[in-house]
């Protein structure tokens, strides 16, 4: 008997992560981890998401029903520097005037926790990203129309930020908040998908 595809849980509050799912035909429901993301001491940006995924998929699954549970945390890296969301407009400019005419890279980690195991599948996308130089009244209107503080780097690529963008080396979904062929390939691994996707295997 085919099991219904709501018996997988995005453990995000992002409406951006659960409609490029849909998109693919994956039907979520989405439950936010409220887990702290800090960075801790020493850590690369690599090893940050991907522990922040994991942690915030175990999370979800610990106080929900379900069997499968997606995990995801992005983090935009400049020059060695970690730009999480910004704290307020000031932490905006900022951001997006240290981004102006240079080339940074985006990192999602992203995991698929099988909760009826406790077997997890956690990796990380690097997506690099090429911004045209900006003004500043450039850069204030954009924040003051868009108030981008629940966005990494201050900017969401598919709204008014790809007028700001040259180019990117990679996966654009990455940078929009879930690499999309990647993670659809660890929900087929998990089992959580037939590899036709959008329904599970018998």
């Amino acid at each position: 008997m085919r099991r219904p595809t709501a018996e997988i849980v995005l453990a995000s509050a992002s409406p951006r992560r659960a409609e490029l799912l849909a998109s693919a035909g994956i039907v979520v429901e989405a439950i936010p981890s409220g887990i702290p993301e800090e960075r801790r001491p020493g850590e690369t940006p690599d090893e940050h998401v991907r522990r922040l995924a994991a942690a915030k998929a175990r999370a979800v699954a610990a106080s929900h029903p379900g069997r499968f549970f997606i995990g995801a945390d992005t983090v935009v890296v400049l020059g060695g520097e970690v730009l999480g969301k910004p704290r307020d407009a000031a932490d905006a400019e900022r951001m997006l005037r240290a981004l102006s005419g240079e080339v940074h890279d985006v990192v999602t980690g992203y995991a698929v926790y099988d909760a009826s195991v406790d077997r997890i599948d956690v990796e990380a996308v690097t997506t690099r990203v090429w911004f045209r130089p900006l003004g500043d009244e450039e850069i204030a209107a954009y924040v003051a129309a868009e108030r981008p503080f629940d966005k990494a780097g201050a900017y969401a690529i598919q709204g008014r930020a790809a007028g700001m963008v040259r180019r990117i080396e990679g996966s654009y979904t990455n940078i929009v908040g879930l690499p999309l062929c990647e993670t659809l390939e660890a929900l087929a691994r998990m089992g959580a998908v037939s590899p036709c996707r959008g329904s599970k295997p018998n």
